[in-house]
């Protein structure tokens, strides 16, 4: 009870902060605390509203979340993956929310590395720049000379952020509750989920020592790339609330105009990208998923070098292969097989009509593989095919909005680099590799021999755990009947077939083996 009317009187907060931006819609759609939100456009007669009458509703949205504080800034940019649950266009909004905030002082940035560290910041840097580079709703980053010379990126986390985040998470954890148990049409929405994925999201980008490992797991991905770069992980200088980076020079990657100036050809940057983005997301499902313009720099070599780590995806192989499978089975127009693909995985119910999600499938692919090549956005792609499939109760996949949001950002920087080239086509000759190596007969009969080369290697064990087990039977363990335990134990009868059982599985898979070169 007491938890509840803390969050109500959160909640009416909240909602006055939106009713002054005129967007309240959100609670509105979700009939979420109907009578809080009435209260709250009173109160916001009351106040002054905010100057915002001429801004779309997305763009209104931005701004409360923005004036809402740094949870509600991260919830906004979650939200831009959830076109199914607000729009298009309000979604589109929401992925322009720029997570920038004023900076904290250069003393407590200072006071957290030397609480850290155990030890004055001038024993770790010669050099540190109290006026930081950047400031964001979780940390601000300083630039810094080490004492052994090398120039760095300090991370540090802002003051209390921890609080902060686990108060509002309290909240977001209510609001998804209460939605579950009050809207059962929303329930396929999976909003505790989406929190869930939410709240781990936020519990690695608070603790940098995660975003270390990370960075150093992306750098090991693109090991002997000098395409794509990941600074090096300082970690005698990093802790769980501050990371220390080498630093890294280069010009923004939507700056088309410096890049040029810079004798560096748009084209060929974006094919660096596109490639690097391609391997992230299919030969290693590790992927970085706040790829904005300001997180991604043209060095003097050419290379693309990434900062910022905070927050990556992962996707399995089952997961990749649906991916792969629906965006070639699109752009191929071969509706049945996407269709068929969301069957095979599980994510659409057996229980449905596959002609009537075919029909679907084309209603989504046609109008966009209409456009011209240039045009094709895979991001609005999965943003419509995810709002499709609520029709066909497809459950949401978390994994895949993040991937989603990322490719929003992805395409819009492909788009500033150059608006006539399509950086998936680019990368269409690496997908369908892929595909045809992991989907394909081929694949199919590695992986159906990979699986039966594992059974045969735990056949030994096996068949010891049997022997092991008659023969603690026979001794009494437990009481069997005399057939069952002579059954069981063979009287070395078992024993002696046993090597032409392993003999005939490994002759079989000898010949797979041939068979696949």
């Amino acid at each position: 009870m007491w938890r509840a009317l803390k969050h109500v009187g959160r909640l009416l907060g909240i909602a006055r902060t939106l009713a002054r931006h005129d967007a309240l819609f959100p609670l509105d759609s979700l009939n979420v605390a109907p009578e809080v939100a009435a209260l709250a456009r009173l109160l916001a007669r009351i106040g002054a509203k905010a100057v915002t009458e001429e801004a779309r509703p997305g763009q209104r949205l931005a701004l409360a979340l923005q004036d809402l504080g740094p949870s509600f800034i991260k919830f906004g940019q979650s939200l831009a993956t959830r076109a199914d649950l607000l729009g298009d266009e309000i979604a589109a909004d929401l992925s322009q929310l720029q997570d920038r905030l004023p900076p904290f002082p250069a003393a407590a940035a200072r006071a957290t590395i030397e609480a850290e560290f155990d030890c004055p910041v001038d024993e770790l840097y010669s050099e540190f720049e109290d006026e930081p580079v950047a400031a964001a709703s979780i940390a601000q980053v300083h630039f810094a000379v080490t004492s052994d010379g090398k120039e760095v990126a300090v991370k540090v986390l802002r003051p209390d952020i921890e609080q902060a985040f686990a108060r509002d998470l309290d909240l977001f954890y209510w609001l998804a509750e209460m939605i579950e148990r009050t809207q059962p049409a929303l329930r396929r929405l999976r909003p505790v989920e989406v929190v869930r994925t939410f709240s781990r999201i936020i519990e690695i980008e608070m603790d940098l020592r995660l975003e270390a490992a990370a960075a150093s797991e992306l750098a090991e991905n693109f090991a002997g790339d000098d395409t794509f770069k990941v600074p090096k992980v300082d970690w005698r200088r990093t802790a769980r609330r501050v990371l220390t980076l080498a630093r890294i020079e280069g010009i923004p990657v939507d700056e088309r105009d410096a890049l040029i100036e810079a004798g560096h050809d748009p084209d060929t940057v974006m094919e660096k990208a596109s490639r690097a983005f391609f391997n992230q997301i299919f030969r290693d499902g590790f992927f970085h998923a706040d790829l904005h313009p300001g997180n991604l720099f043209v060095g003097a070599d050419g290379a693309i070098n990434a900062v910022d780590f905070g927050i990556m995806g992962r996707l399995d192989r089952r997961t990749r292969r649906y991916i792969g499978g629906i965006l070639l089975g699109f752009l191929a127009g071969d509706y049945r097989r996407v269709a068929e693909i969301h069957f095979d995985a599980g994510y659409v119910p057996r229980h449905q009509s596959l002609d009537a999600f075919i029909q679907a499938c084309r209603s989504i692919g046609e109008p966009i593989l209409e456009r011209p090549l240039a045009e094709i956005s895979l991001a609005r792609l999965l943003a419509q095919l995810f709002r499709v499939t609520a029709a066909f109760e497809m459950e949401t996949q978390p994994q895949l909005l993040l991937l989603q949001k990322t490719l929003v950002v992805a395409e819009g920087v492909g788009r500033k680099l150059n608006p006539e080239v399509n950086m998936w086509e680019m990368a269409r000759p690496l997908i369908e590799d892929w595909v045809v190596e992991n989907i394909g007969p081929e694949a199919r009969i590695r992986d159906t021999a990979t699986a039966m080369l594992a059974s045969f290697e735990r056949l030994p064990e096996l068949l010891a755990n049997v022997e092991a087990g008659a023969a603690m039977l026979a001794e009494g363990g437990l009481k069997l009947h005399p057939e069952t335990v002579s059954a069981l134990a063979g009287d070395g009868r078992n024993r002696r077939r046993a090597p032409a059982v392993l003999w005939l599985i490994a002759a079989l898979l000898g010949a797979i083996l041939l068979l696949l070169l």
